[in-house]
């Protein structure tokens, strides 16, 4: 009886773990998010949403070597919002003058000029971390896409 009771003791603990772990949209160290985090975040935020590129489609043949990429033009505390683009698709340059934060599906540059020159950073290294994956990113003026 004492086994049993530990074992579903046990058994109980790590349905705890996998379910909170499962159910939490949290970003690994690289501060890159799950399609999943970016669609919950796409369809719950107040912010103003431009779509560029292929329609997000999970089941669309090519999904899973896409990248999305939100951009937005106003941090407020640790928020990014205001007017968004949200990119998805293969490798690009994507034009992002007055972009303040990002956030992405992989990993991306963010660059100071125009069409992904001057000085250009990776976002899986973001120096201050926002809230929802984003990172913040002023002075952008184009972001790098390249294959996922």
């Amino acid at each position: 009886m004492q086994l049993n009771a530990k074992f579903v003791a046990l058994a109980s603990t790590l349905a705890v773990m996998s379910v909170s772990v499962i159910g939490s949209p949290a970003t690994g160290p690289s501060n890159i998010v799950s399609p999943e985090a970016m669609s919950h975040w796409i369809s719950t935020t107040d912010a103003e949403l431009t779509f560029i590129g292929e329609p997000i489609n999970p089941l669309s043949p090519r999904a899973a070597q896409n990248t999305i990429v939100t951009f937005c033009n106003k941090r407020t505390q640790n928020i990014c919002g205001g007017s968004c683009s949200v990119y998805n698709g293969g490798p690009t340059c994507l034009a992002a003058r007055g972009t303040s934060c990002l956030s992405a599906t992989a990993n991306v540059g963010f660059c100071d000029h125009d069409n992904c020159s001057g000085s250009c950073n990776s976002f899986d290294s973001c120096g201050t971390r926002l809230a929802n994956g984003f990172c913040d990113t002023p002075g952008t003026n184009s972001i790098v896409v390249g294959a996922n």
